[in-house]
């Protein structure tokens, strides 16, 4: 009999994550600002940037849930997957959630001139990439077997590798 949880075992759930990334950031930026990306980028300029990567990510992260439940399999990663997804964009990248969400976050940072939540959202991408992704691998390769090892070797886990 297998006691093993049917779930990748996340650290956290990834919003919950997410959301620690901005409070910190803004935290930190509040208690030692270091005004870097305000100096560096002007307001027109993080205006644009800041926006089209939080509306690009959004968008990714949008889509790929969608197609997570068009296949009716859950979305959430502390819950049993009950497929290997990939169609749609999963078909040219393994965690369009988790790029998406870290793009949107690096976008908010951007906007608002936030230097610490850009460190943070680095910190968070770390976290996911060990906390998150590795553990969903994991599960998912002894869960589905071979043909997510095969998905895992054609499919690049961020897109450019």
């Amino acid at each position: 009999m297998n006691d093993a949880p049917d779930n990748a075992g996340v650290v956290a759930p990834p919003p919950l994550l997410a959301l620690a990334a901005v409070v910190l950031g803004l935290l930190l930026d509040y208690v030692a600002p270091a005004y870097l990306l305000g100096v560096l980028l002007s307001w027109g300029t993080r205006i644009i940037l800041g926006v089209e990567l939080i509306a690009a990510g959004l968008a990714l992260a949008i889509i790929a849930r969608r197609t997570f439940q068009a296949a009716g399999t859950r979305v959430e990663p502390w819950k049993p997957s009950t497929a290997v997804v990939t169609t749609g964009v999963f078909a040219w990248l393994r965690n369009p959630m988790y790029v998406g969400g870290t793009a949107a976050l690096l976008g908010l940072a951007i906007l608002l001139a936030s230097d610490w939540m850009v460190v943070m959202t680095a910190i968070l991408a770390l976290v996911l990439h060990f906390g998150v992704v590795k553990r969903e691998e994991r599960y998912l390769a002894a869960k589905f077997g071979e043909p997510y090892r095969r998905y895992l070797a054609a499919v690049p886990r961020y897109g450019l590798f």
